[in-house]
């Protein structure tokens, strides 16, 4: 690594020192994935934390069916881990795969531990870190839970364009894509789609779509299962 704190700029290692920081750099395992390879597949034993360098990284969840729930995305920057990584012996809920070819950082739990049980500032960010995930993966269960496919779709095309707040958006995912982010299959994401087409609150082609009407759309995101 060129940069003489290359970890300085990740705020989970802010309270370690450069020279504490720079030897867990040196310690570091670099790993490649290109895009749609899996990084860990589920029920494996994992322990390692790690740090997105560059590219994007999905948690998938399969079901004995086939069907794929999306859990989360976590992007460059960011920080994430295995279950083993703080209690030995669990395995991994659900797959990571590389969304976009990606450059992770990873140190195992055996290498971390001393600087974790050093350092209570450490241990502490890491904490509020762990715990900012289970409130996702709350937020995912009550939606899955109360929320219709409707809901749950509605609120996913308003995410899609939070950046774009007219015009047309690009339609990157396939209906599998879609049904994995929004808990359901391809035939219900495809008919809800022309149903909200129907009603005049998207316009949709094969290649792109529009918001036509985002208040009502938000009413349906924000709506609960009768």
């Amino acid at each position: 690594m060129e940069n003489m704190d290359p970890l300085g700029k990740i705020p989970l290692f802010a309270s370690l020192s450069p020279p504490e920081r720079q030897q867990l750099a040196n310690r570091a395992i670099t790993r490649h994935y290109p895009a749609g390879d899996f990084i860990v597949l589920s029920d494996e034993i994992w322990p390692y934390l790690f740090w997105i360098q560059s590219g994007k990284v999905t948690a998938v969840k399969e079901s004995y069916e086939g069907r794929s729930l999306v859990l989360t995305t976590i992007g460059a920057g960011e920080v994430f881990w295995g279950p083993a990584f703080f209690i030995e012996s669990v395995p991994m809920p659900a797959a990571l795969l590389a969304e976009l070819d990606c450059e992770l950082l990873l140190w195992s739990r055996q290498m971390m531990l001393p600087f974790l049980l050093k350092d209570g500032r450490l241990a502490w960010e890491l904490a509020q870190k762990v715990m900012g995930r289970v409130l996702l993966a709350s937020d995912i269960v009550e939606k899955l839970a109360f929320q219709s496919v409707a809901g749950r779709l509605a609120g996913f095309l308003l995410e899609q364009s939070e950046d774009k707040k007219t015009g047309p958006i690009s339609r990157d995912l396939t209906l599998d894509e879609m049904a994995a982010r929004v808990g359901s299959t391809r035939e219900m994401v495809c008919r809800f789609l022309h149903r909200f087409a129907s009603d005049g609150l998207i316009d949709i082609t094969r290649t792109e779509f529009s918001l036509i009407d985002r208040p009502r759309l938000e009413e349906l995101a924000n709506s609960v299962k009768g």
